[in-house]
């Protein structure tokens, strides 16, 4: 075994490769860039080394600056992770070459199945189901076009080297095709150095569901089971689960045994993941083969009870699996949510910046831990005050919940998306919480459409339904009134003039546009030492009891009985007066006055925003990487403005209106922050 092992990679991977190396009494290495000289994995790791600026193909992927620290530090294996150099079968090479192990697949396995073209047709030959679609690399967008009114609309446009929704296109039509296939040759290019695009028949109501391999080098191959990955925005993966609630047994062991095939056809040794789309009759097709850990691995290792981090290790250290095909449990049901760095409601932006609050929800499950299961995790690699930069992907944290079945699994993870408190940025558990509460998700009723769908003109507030609208009128009352105790109990007041504490108030909701929406509420028997009282509000009552402290981000308690958890922010906004109640996904922002006051607020003038129809906004902070329009230049609605580069992604931004460009406010190259105006038009 390994005395010493270098961990080729950043973030929550790198932080979940240390647990489990720890556990075996391993050394670890970290490698950073100039970017996380202060992140987690560096504090985790025994040793740290940098290996450059920044950006990723400056650092993460020097192949050359990884192998001379494996050198530098005596670390005698790589454990590559997911994204940058996991999948490149040079890298892979070099490190054989050099004496070092390379913990995942032998370097002729990377390259069969990295290489999506190639990949496909050896599928085929090993017996697995294919989809049909041409599997030569396209030379030009015109041919691209031409292959595609051959195959029939819709069509999949892919890169070859692509993964993690990179690369990927759908089109619908000629212009789309078009489009999508400059697009894609652009990405691809820029983001694994090979512009290798093809095209396949796009399957309509699809299930995205892949199987989890393990391989040794006796020749050994097993199958974990499946995941179900279906709930998916735009290609990227946003729900997982384990086991799937659409595919049979017979399905399920067809599938395996497939995947097993193809495994051995290319002498497969590592950790490995098949994935296949499958029809709503349960026909399925091969996709691609990831050649590495997956992100979404802990839902396999919560129903199974495996470390694949460890089974990786071991395999790599040239150890026989420890367990037959027959030997691989199912036990319970898991899910994980990707909590990503972005703003559901403004478009799923990117959101980048310091993490002024992150407190994750009480783990009862732990990374490298098979003992203790039927919990919550939390996989992550950040931790307060850090940073969530521009130069990389967007995620936070994986929510990993076990449960006993499909919906002890859900109730579970709404409850520790209540309790998960992130600030400083903006994050997408406000989408998430909406997707587990959306019936057709709990009745398992879904396909890879699910969020286009369902969520067509974007994600807005009033898609987050509360199922007790009240609870949070209560609970913005409940907390003002502790609030009111506190500050009527500071010493030293004038006589006549100290806070008084009433019994009757009105929420107001602060809603969009100013519309302030009133709630009468009245508290009776308030007991400052228990933190109970009740509330009537909208002709119900509600007995909460809490001992939620002032300043806490979390609330715990009971409502009428039943536990609940939510989350309280004081002076939101430009607002020092304003409360902010989050619970299930739906946010309150509310002022809580006395029946007086709330008659004087009523009668404040409202500030209208000011007009900024004009311009032209980075909708996020990030670097503009071209500026598509001139000064005097007629625009049509629709027409290319400007493009930013952002966690590794581009957005295009487009003119709203037709108009004539009066300024160019921003210059290629320069660091954008939120809302700073890039074009203005006359």
């Amino acid at each position: 075994m390994f005395t010493k092992i270098l961990i080729a990679n950043r973030g929550e991977i790198a932080c979940r490769v240390i647990r489990t190396a720890r556990k075996m009494g391993i050394k670890t290495v970290a490698v950073y860039s100039d970017a996380d000289k202060y992140a987690r994995h560096v504090e985790l790791a025994d040793e740290a080394v940098n290996i450059g600026p920044a950006p990723s193909r400056d650092s993460y992927l020097q192949a050359e600056k990884i192998i001379a620290a494996c050198k530098q530090t005596g670390a005698q294996a790589v454990h590559p992770g997911y994204g940058f150099l996991s999948e490149n079968a040079g890298f892979a090479k070099r490190v054989e070459e050099e004496g070092i192990v390379f913990i995942g697949p032998k370097h002729h396995s990377i390259a069969a199945m990295g290489d999506k073209i190639e990949s496909k047709k050896l599928a085929g030959a090993a017996g697995v189901n294919c989809i049909p679609g041409v599997n030569d690399a396209i030379e030009t967008a015109e041919r691209a076009v031409e292959i595609a009114q051959g195959i029939g609309y819709p069509v999949m446009i892919k890169a070859s080297a692509g993964g993690g929704g990179k690369g990927l296109r759908v089109a619908f039509n000629d212009k789309e095709a078009l489009e999508g296939f400059t697009s894609c040759r652009n990405e691809a290019k820029s983001s694994f150095g090979d512009d290798r695009v093809f095209i396949e028949k796009f399957v309509e109501e699809p299930r995205h569901i892949e199987i989890q391999l393990l391989g040794d080098s006796h020749g050994n191959v097993i199958y974990l089971n499946e995941r179900e990955c279906s709930i998916q925005r735009r290609h990227q993966k946003v729900i997982e689960e384990a086991p799937s609630p659409f595919i049979s047994g017979e399905t399920r062991k067809a599938m395996g045994e497939q995947a097993v095939l193809l495994a051995k056809a290319v002498n497969y040794q590592s950790a490995g993941t098949v994935e296949f789309v499958v029809g709503k009759d349960q026909s399925f097709y091969f996709l691609e083969m990831n050649t590495r850990l997956q992100v979404e691995h802990p839902v396999t290792e919560c129903i199974t009870g495996l470390d694949l981090v460890e089974l990786m290790i071991r395999v790599a250290a040239g150890e026989k699996l420890p367990l037959t095909q027959d030997q691989v449990k199912r036990n319970g049901w898991a899910m994980e949510c990707r909590i990503n760095a972005e703003d559901p409601f403004r478009g799923f932006l990117p959101s980048i910046g310091r993490l002024v609050h992150f407190q994750p929800p009480k783990e009862t499950m732990f990374a490298a831990d098979t003992e203790h299961l039927f919990g919550v995790r939390v996989d992550t690699g950040v931790q307060d005050g850090g940073e969530i930069s521009m130069f990389y992907d967007s995620m936070i944290a994986k929510l990993i919940v076990h449960g006993s079945d499909r919906n002890d699994a859900i109730a579970k993870m709404r409850d520790a998306l209540n309790r998960f408190v992130i600030r400083g940025v903006s994050s997408n558990i406000p989408f998430q919480a909406a997707l587990l509460a959306h019936p057709k998700f709990v009745a398992g009723d879904f396909n890879t459409g699910f969020i286009a769908e369902n969520y067509s003109q974007g994600f807005r507030a009033e898609d987050v339904p509360h199922d007790d609208p009240g609870f949070l009128v209560a609970l913005a009352a409940y907390v003002y009134r502790r609030i009111r105790v506190r500050a009527a109990g500071i010493s030293g007041q004038m006589p006549g003039h100290g806070v008084t504490v009433g019994k009757e108030y009105v929420v107001i909701g602060l809603g969009a546009g100013g519309v302030n929406t009133p709630h009468p509420a009245i508290l009776r028997d308030f007991q400052a030492i228990s933190g109970a009282s009740s509330i009537e509000t909208g002709g119900k009552r509600y007995e909460i009891c809490s001992n939620w402290h002032l300043g806490g981000a979390r609330i715990r308690g009971t409502v009428n009985g039943q536990p609940f958890a939510a989350q309280v922010e004081r002076g939101v906004g430009r607002n020092p007066l304003a409360v902010r109640i989050i619970h299930n996904g739906t946010q309150l922002d509310a002022m809580v006055l006395g029946p007086r006051a709330a008659e004087l607020h009523a009668l404040m003038p409202f500030k209208a925003p000011p007009d900024l129809s004009r311009f032209v906004l980075s909708p996020m902070p990030g670097l503009l990487v071209e500026v598509a329009v001139q000064v005097g230049q007629k625009v049509q609605a629709g027409e290319r403005v400007a493009v930013i580069e952002a966690m590794k992604m581009e957005n295009v931004l487009f003119a709203t209106a037709d108009g004539v460009v009066d300024k160019v406010l921003a210059q290629k190259g320069e660091s954008l922050s939120v809302d700073q105006p890039i074009v203005e038009f006359a």
